[in-house]
């Protein structure tokens, strides 16, 4: 069976917990429900920090915040998320995510139709909790995996929308914080959460310089709380000559303003591209561990990619979930170049 059929869904149940790249997804698929369907309800079960993100977006009507760590080995969380789902129903299940506990979220939600992905992407068993799976399908851009999902309901997933949206505090914190600087800014994401996907400090420190001097952008680097970012960070401002703001911190609202307002991101593969993507902000993107055809900003700024993943210049390697020890091969130039077709072609610097 495939196809929804009949009257449209009245409740509807999302499960994506993590992360921010992966909620960032999530919302074109969103708005395309409540395009086609505007007096569905949609609930999202999701994790405390990309629930910041997307907490007041107009798509979505309520929220299961799952807090995964509670307990030993999280079981508080689960049966906290036992009783939350207790009470509910839903007609229709979308089972975005597919790792174990997503799974066992999904057993644990009432509805007569639960759809996840098909048995060959389905990991940690997560097929056998769902009653209906998506097509078999050859890889592709993440965006458009979940995009098979609406396929499969009939729900037309254009115009890609993604709508986030800043309250007027927001909006007054980010004319405060940018009217300081003397030109556009350009937000450098520091780092990941995985290593492989990280760029060395030295070359950030070379880029920070050439940038400022070059074109007039005011370096701004940004990013989470996590150690290893901060460590980065500061190698990064012991190397450079640039003048750098310095805007890490865990406030994941400020972040995604700050990508908002600056007229350039740099960013490795990490929730803050695709942030910048839905932004609509250019961003220059360093990829070697992950395919960019795959994981790459969605449907724009493609020709701001550097693309370290290839292993030698054209090559036309396929869309899969291989990972390439690439980041190696992404140089200082090939982040000049491509900041500097960012300037030329989409209005960087007034």
């Amino acid at each position: 069976m495939s196809g929804w059929e009949g009257r449209p869904p009245g409740e509807i149940c999302i499960v994506m917990l993590s992360a921010i790249g992966d909620a960032v997804h999530v919302l074109p698929v969103a708005n395309a429900l409540k395009r086609a369907w505007p007096d569905t309800r949609i609930t999202w079960v999701i994790q405390p920090v990309p629930h910041l993100l997307v907490r007041d977006h107009s798509a979505i009507d309520d929220f299961i915040v799952f807090h995964r760590h509670r307990g030993p080995r999280g079981l508080r969380s689960l049966l906290d998320a036992r009783r939350e789902l207790r009470g509910r129903s839903f007609d229709l299940l979308l089972g975005l995510q597919v790792y174990a506990k997503a799974g066992i979220l999904t057993s644990m939600a009432r509805s007569p139709v639960k759809l996840g992905f098909d048995r060959a992407r389905a990991r940690d068993l997560q097929w056998l909790v769902t009653t209906h799976r998506i097509p078999r399908h050859p890889p592709q851009h993440v965006q458009d995996q979940y995009f098979e999902f609406l396929e499969w309901l009939g729900v037309r997933p254009s115009p890609v929308r993604w709508d986030i949206r800043f309250s007027e505090v927001e909006r007054a914190a980010q004319s405060v914080f940018f009217d300081r600087f003397p030109g556009p800014a350009c937000a450098i994401v520091v780092g990941t959460s995985k290593p492989e996907k990280n760029w060395h400090p030295h070359g950030y420190a070379r880029v920070l310089e050439a940038i400022e001097s070059e074109h007039g952008l005011h370096p701004v680097l940004v990013g989470g709380p996590s150690a290893v970012e901060r460590d980065i960070a500061n190698k990064i401002l012991s190397e450079t000559s640039a003048n750098v703001t310095d805007a890490l911190g865990d406030d994941l609202r400020r972040l995604t303003w700050i990508l908002d307002g600056s007229a350039l991101t740099i960013s490795p593969d990490t929730g803050p591209l695709h942030l910048s993507r839905a932004l609509d902000t250019p961003v220059v993107g360093l990829f070697g561990y992950t395919n960019p055809r795959r994981t790459g900003p969605y449907g724009a700024y493609r020709d701001l990619v550097v693309d370290g993943y290839a292993e030698y210049p054209g090559e036309d390697y396929p869309i899969d979930h291989a990972y390439r020890d690439g980041m190696g091969r992404v140089t200082v130039d090939d982040v000049l170049e491509k900041v500097a077709v960012a300037v030329n072609r989409y209005g960087v610097v007034p």
